[in-house]
């Protein structure tokens, strides 16, 4: 197991190398010089002919400006490169979508398409608890901070507050808190120190007092072999034998044998014989699988 001190080299070297990655990256893209509105239109109009090359220039052409809106979107936990990734994708579904004839330049119409796309990442990896799910809480989530800096507002969240955001964001009060709290309720992992004083991690505290995942999952692999196993050993009696057994032994409220009897109309004994038979008989074909399964222990 990792130390805190070795996770933090790890995650150091990654980000050096995700920056390196990067800064190549930009440069190739740089490369790719820009655009006139009329060279657009022809390379829109020979993609919508279904030229395949046209549509890569149009997107090589404007991946600056997708990265530019991707950057805007940097906060903590989400990679660079995840979100450049997701830019390029919807400015690609804009290319798609995109009309020559319609007068506007690509990248104007585009940009809806590399923000919308920027959200649906965004709000899928914000927390395991999702935010965002209707239309009034997307609202707050991404435009809470410009809200809170339009109407210049301090640190705080008191009621007059949360009812200024509200009216400004043209949501419910009640919906624009629970939506904040989920933001500033980030995820924690459970693995982390649960202080800088301690190396015990938080999730400690949680602990099970119940068995391990791996007792449990070989206890319920043993109990369906079990199963199985009696299921061929009651396959060996007969039918009698069978219906005494699974009343008898397989039960945790056996009838008496004296109903059993007078089940079949013969006598207690003659009851008492067929289960001591049906023991025997089952006792033979489920000892060979109990051997096996705690002889391992014993050797």
């Amino acid at each position: 197991m990792q130390t805190l001190e070795e996770e933090q080299v790890e995650a150091t070297d990654s980000a050096r190398a995700e920056e390196r990655i990067l800064r190549t990256y930009f440069r190739e893209v740089g490369r790719h010089r820009l655009l006139t509105a009329e060279e657009e239109r022809e390379l829109g109009r020979r993609y919508r002919a279904g030229d395949q090359k046209a549509g890569e220039t149009l997107v090589a052409s404007n991946l600056r400006f997708a990265i530019k809106v991707a950057r805007s979107y940097r906060s903590p936990g989400l990679p660079m490169s995840d979100l450049i990734q997701e830019a390029s994708l919807g400015l690609m579904k804009g290319v798609e979508r995109f009309d020559p004839e319609r007068g506007i330049r690509l990248i104007s119409f585009a940009v809806w398409w590399i923000r919308a796309q920027l959200q649906s990442y965004v709000l899928r990896n914000w927390s395991l608890v999702k935010v965002g799910t209707t239309q009034a809480q997307r609202r707050v989530f991404f435009g809470l901070s410009k809200a809170a800096r339009e109407l210049k507002l301090r640190q705080g969240d008191d009621e007059g507050q949360t009812l200024a955001l509200a009216k400004l964001l043209q949501v419910d009060p009640t919906e624009l808190a629970e939506t904040r709290q989920r933001i500033l309720s980030r995820d924690l992992s459970l693995d982390a120190p649960a202080s800088e004083s301690s190396s015990t991690p938080r999730g400690a505290a949680f602990a099970s007092e119940g068995p391990a995942p791996d007792e449990l999952a070989a206890q319920s692999e043993w109990g369906a072999i079990v199963r199985a196993a009696v299921d061929r050993a009651l396959r060996v009696l007969d039918p009698r034998e069978r219906f005494i057994a699974e009343r008898r032994l397989l039960r945790d409220d056996p009838p008496t044998l004296v109903s059993l009897a007078a089940h079949f109309g013969f006598s207690r004994e003659r009851a008492r014989q067929l289960e001591l038979r049906a023991q025997a008989k089952l006792r033979a074909v489920l000892a060979p699988l109990v051997s096996a399964e705690y002889g391992q222990y014993a050797a």
